[in-house]
């Protein structure tokens, strides 16, 4: 149940707040979400399954797990881009997490009616030492839990952090399903549409369900290291992909109603906002209720989600400091107190231009533009390169290793261990069959990533 918790949630975090709802909003509604499901399912599980199987093979982090299975070779190279991405995605995603803890306290002391203002959250996103604040706060809160251990810390908390994850955001989506005009957002949400099923549908289907579950960066690797031989991988596995798609299309159900009650002329577009969504037109949606619930109550209810954000993103933040914590334990040999306070080190040094890139620096403001000739900041081309294009990369390269270098013999091998039953089962035939067709997957959803992110084309 540990490993279970604490394996989900590194999956869940604000892509599946965030991310989830405004990909749906997107892309036709209810449509996409029955795709998005599915895909988890097919294609994303066999990934899942070969990260733990590998981690648990070697009890070992994702550089020192592929040197492992395929010594002399290069492998260990896509181990090593994991535990770089890792830190790279922490460094912006520690700064987002920090404003979720800062809209979490200026909520809960009554700061609710300024944040709904316009034009708030470019001011708050702006103010550079109050960001460093929150962002250290944060930093701080995951570095504790880190060195903590895996007992002591990343399963301890996991077992609080996810069951209360889930209390609290079912508890707020009982109580925006009783509003007025919540109906229209369930309507948008769960009725399907097939007539807007495209192929770019399907690409942002998959591309979501792929970094929903953050595959490909050796997160699972380094958990599944941590793992018991007797252990059923394919059911913890299996576990994992439900409650990370659970949360996600629950955060749907919250927040597409939500945004549904500020009145009947709310548009998909009105939803499609990315970060914008939690920060700009939720605390406009608590600030409504007002009227209805006094203003009191609507800040509980603003400093409630706020709070659940902070849990979900910190269960992210664990995971994604442990990925690199993990390596310079293993493969430089330092104690893991130590390895943890440098590798949040150098995280939060580098997060420091993310933090900047958003109206309090110019030259991080505008750091550098695409070949389309746009100009973007520090935090976005970070997190477009290795958050959006890097993680399909080392997703596509860990199945073609577990296909073609450790083999789908060994991978079956190492599931039959907690499975008996597995061996020679249709399920066995299927992954084994799936692990082939991943890598073809997971590289189409790079270059179509690189295409649209850079070069502004759209294939479909």
């Amino acid at each position: 149940m540990g490993f279970i918790l604490a394996a989900a949630g590194s999956a869940v975090g604000l892509g599946n707040i965030w991310g989830f709802p405004t990909y749906t909003a997107r892309n036709g509604g209810a449509a996409f979400v029955i795709i998005y499901l599915v895909l988890v399912f097919l294609v994303c599980l066999p990934v899942v399954l070969l990260e733990i199987a590998i981690g648990r093979r070697t009890q070992r982090n994702p550089v020192g797990a592929l040197k492992m299975l395929s010594p002399g070779t290069a492998w260990n190279l896509v181990g090593k881009m994991g535990v770089f991405c890792g830190i790279m995605i922490l460094s912006f995603y520690i700064v987002i997490a920090g404003w979720v803890f800062g809209y979490f306290l200026e909520s809960v002391t009554g700061g609710l009616e300024r944040l709904a203002s316009e034009g708030e959250f470019g001011r708050f996103v702006g103010s550079p030492w109050k960001n460093l604040l929150y962002m250290g706060a944060f930093m701080v809160a995951t570095l504790a839990i880190v060195v903590g251990g895996i007992k002591g810390g990343i399963e301890k908390w996991a077992r609080i952090l996810m069951p209360t994850l889930l209390v609290m955001l079912f508890a707020l989506i009982v109580y925006v399903l009783t509003r007025e005009h919540a109906l229209a957002g369930l309507r948008f949400y769960l009725v399907p549409d097939f007539s807007k099923l495209t192929a770019q549908v399907l690409n942002s289907a998959l591309s979501q369900a792929f970094f929903s579950l953050s595959l490909g960066m050796g997160a699972l690797i380094t958990y599944g290291s941590y793992m018991s031989k007797k252990e059923n991988i394919l059911s913890s596995g299996f576990i994992v992909a439900l409650v990370d798609s659970a949360i996600a299309f629950s955060a749907g159900l919250l927040i597409i109603p939500a945004i549904f009650t500020l009145g009947p002329g709310v548009e998909a577009g009105d939803l499609a906002q990315g970060p914008g969504l939690i920060f700009v037109v939720l605390p406009q949606v608590f600030m409504n209720l007002a009227g209805q619930v006094g203003y009191t109550f609507a800040s509980f209810l603003a400093s409630f989600f706020f709070l659940l954000i902070c849990f979900a993103a910190l269960t992210s933040t664990i995971s994604l400091l442990e990925v690199p914590t993990a390596y310079v334990v293993d493969e430089k040999g330092i104690r893991r107190k130590k390895a943890a306070l440098i590798t949040a080190g150098i995280v939060t040094l580098v997060g420091l231009g993310s933090l900047l890139s958003n109206g309090a620096s110019h030259f991080f403001t505008n750091f550098l533009p695409y070949p389309s000739g746009q100009w973007q900041g520090f935090m976005t081309i970070t997190g477009d390169i290795f958050f959006e294009t890097l993680l399909p990369v080392g997703g596509c390269l860990l199945s073609t290793f577990t296909a073609f270098i450790w083999k789908t013999g060994n991978f079956s091998k190492e599931i039959t261990r907690g499975f008996p039953e597995y061996a020679g089962s249709k399920l066995e035939k299927w992954f084994s069959g799936i692990v082939y067709v991943v890598p073809f997957v997971t590289f189409f959803i790079f270059i179509n990533t690189v295409l649209q992110k850079y070069f502004n084309i759209q294939l479909f």
